[in-house]
């Protein structure tokens, strides 16, 4: 055996077991059509309670907030109808906030549906208490324990209040709320948002008494019942939370094993001066912002009665003297997880690491830079599968000169093949010398046989990274190519099952052992030219060796034949462009690739075995 199939047979083997390992331990089962989002489903499998969420208890100066329970109700329609309601309206997202608890529980994206079927439903992210699903945000103050207020004397989750101005939350209208207590405090709320996903909630006490109050502001993101999350290891769902630089993500199943208190599980993380908590799906978060130097308490909370998740933000108590005012201004995200949206608040308001919201994974460091080159040329282009295309010749321009050396060297290697042959004639069976006489060999030409591994083992962080942007990002969900590739986040939706679909039958379902055989058009570009690549060298003569290199192109053809079809687009431009490169190194080298002729040549073994 040559070194210079022995190193590609050991390159090609290694990353077929690494993507056999990925696709075993990491990879979901793809869909063929787009799942149903988290946040988007209507079934009843909430909580049932219709129970709105409290404060967790607060040691020291606080008491807990007010629950309200009602009946669940049928639909989400009449839920919403239950309760007093200003509209919410803007370009990008539309709902209603209910004028009972003030709550933020009732919020659809425009620019997103669930599928991309002709009058598919917009997403829908926020859903009242009494509704299947119950998602939403909730504002409110507590009495100190050392003060004169009751519970009954502050808003919480039962007020109701009355619209002082605005008639419909629009991104030039905002709406604010008042609510007054029976010892001469007044309440009010003032509602704002901008053009893209976030609200400002302005939370201002007079206090016309004679007589001091303190209390506690304090902001609620609640979720009723298991969330359906798609349960990809690589993906975060759950709770995330950013506390003065650091970033820590947990998981549904592991909020459950927090610290016991009274009532449930949950932990408190004192935030000093910039951070944020809330709940993120795969392309969507809401997360409430306390805003930048202000210090607060950041809880995380399940209640196993009722199957309640909750985050909270707990701002310092504030006291407030007779004939003042205190304000206290916090923010609240609300929608899709767009890169763009989200390095604004970032970079212009100042929190701290919400583009790290965004799941990029162990290999950020990769993530981060190609999913900027992606969404840079598919600005530029107006085509992600383009996109696509652009990063990988970009990729292979950046590492064409190691593939120079790598080629160059494999080239020299193949005009040494005489006098290996010569070598192998003289050493017989003594391997031992025959490594010896090879090492020397390569020395004197100055040639590195390792060389050939490299560029190839280089090509799996890029492939795992690509994966990673692909599946997590937005901006490449219900992204299309062209012709009958629609979501580049899906499979290829074509099947030689069916001949493409020209068969009168449908392709197998993806739950199905047949579904590996389903393969489309794109995996079976990728298998060809990964053949018509190793048909740049002549087959090895060595039988097992000639049997991997035949069945490696196909094996991995169905291996990958159901992953996104972008990441498939990828493996057959970059295949293409390595063809052509080797192709005229080789050339330029003195080596002429007999491509057609390695092609009859197996074909003619393979007659010889029949």
């Amino acid at each position: 055996m040559d070194e210079q199939n022995k190193n590609l047979i050991l390159a090609t083997v290694l990353s077929a077991l690494v993507i056999l390992v990925w696709i075993t331990f990491f990879s979901p089962e793809p869909p063929v059509a787009p799942p149903a989002d988290p946040a988007v489903t209507s079934s009843t499998t909430g909580s049932g309670t219709g129970e709105v969420a409290a404060t967790p208890s607060i040691t020291g100066e606080t008491a807990t907030a007010p629950t309200l329970t009602t009946s669940p109700e049928e639909t989400r329609e009449i839920a919403l109808a239950k309760t007093a309601r200003v509209a919410i309206e803007t370009d990008r997202v539309r709902g209603s906030l209910s004028l009972k608890g003030g709550r933020i529980d009732d919020l659809s994206l425009n620019d997103y549906h669930v599928s991309q079927e002709p009058g598919s439903e917009t997403v829908i992210l926020l859903s009242p208490a009494s509704a299947p699903e119950p998602y939403y945000a909730l504002y409110g103050w507590t009495p100190a324990s050392s003060g004169s207020l009751e519970i009954e004397d502050v808003p919480g989750a039962n007020t109701i209040w009355a619209v002082e101005s605005g008639k419909k939350l629009t991104a030039e209208t905002p709406v604010t709320l008042v609510w007054t207590n029976t010892k001469g405090m007044v309440f009010h709320r003032k509602i704002s948002i901008d053009s893209d996903y976030m609200f400002s909630i302005e939370q201002s006490v007079t206090n016309n008494s004679d007589e001091a109050q303190k209390v506690q502001p304090y902001g609620i993101v609640a979720r009723h019942g298991e969330p359906e999350v798609i349960g990809f290891y690589i993906l975060h769902e759950g709770v995330v939370r950013s506390a003065d630089g650091e970033l820590e993500e947990t998981k549904y199943k592991n909020v459950k094993k927090l610290n016991p208190f009274e009532g449930g599980v949950g932990d408190v993380v004192k935030v000093e001066t910039n951070g944020w908590i809330g709940f993120t799906d795969k392309y969507w978060m809401t997360t409430l912002i306390a805003g930048k130097d202000r210090t607060f308490d950041a809880v995380t909370k399940f209640s196993p009665t009722h199957t309640l998740y909750q985050t909270d933000m707990r701002l310092p108590i504030v006291s407030v003297a007779p004939g003042a005012t205190e304000t206290v201004t916090t923010s609240l995200f609300a929608g899709a997880k767009e890169w763009e949206a989200i390095r604004h608040y970032q970079d212009e308001d100042g929190i701290s690491q919400f583009v790290d919201s965004i799941d990029w994974g162990m290999f950020f460091f990769l993530t981060k830079p190609i999913f900027q080159v992606l969404h840079f040329m598919n600005n530029l282009i107006g085509n992600m599968g383009v996109a696509i295309i652009s990063l990988t010749i970009l990729i292979k321009a950046l590492l064409f000169p190691l593939a120079y050396k790598s080629y160059v060297s494999m080239a020299r290697m193949k005009e040494l093949q005489p006098e290996m042959e010569k070598l192998k004639e003289k050493a017989g069976d003594d391997r031992q010398k025959m490594q010896q006489e090879m090492m020397k060999l390569y020395k004197e030409k100055k040639v590195n046989p390792a060389s050939g591994c490299l560029p190839i083992l280089l090509q799996i962080p890029i492939f795992f990274s690509l994966y990673k942007v692909i599946f997590v990002t937005i901006e490449l969900r219900q992204a299309p190519f062209f012709g009958w590739i629609h979501d580049l986040s899906l499979p290829d939706p074509t099947s030689i099952l069916n001949l493409f679909g020209l068969m009168p039958w449908n392709a197998p379902d993806p739950s199905s052992f047949l579904a590996i055989f389903s393969i489309g058009v794109f995996p079976i570009l990728m298998g060809i030219s990964m053949w018509m690549q190793q048909k740049l060298n002549p087959a090895p003569s060595d039988k097992t060796q000639a049997q991997i290199f035949a069945w490696m192109p196909w094996v991995f053809m169905f291996m990958l034949g159901r992953f996104a079809s972008g990441l498939v687009l990828y493996w057959v431009a970059n295949n293409t462009i390595t063809f052509t490169q080797q192709y005229l190194i080789m050339r330029s080298q003195g080596v002429k690739p007999d491509v057609f002729g390695n092609i009859l040549s197996g074909i003619r073994k393979g007659k010889d075995k029949e």
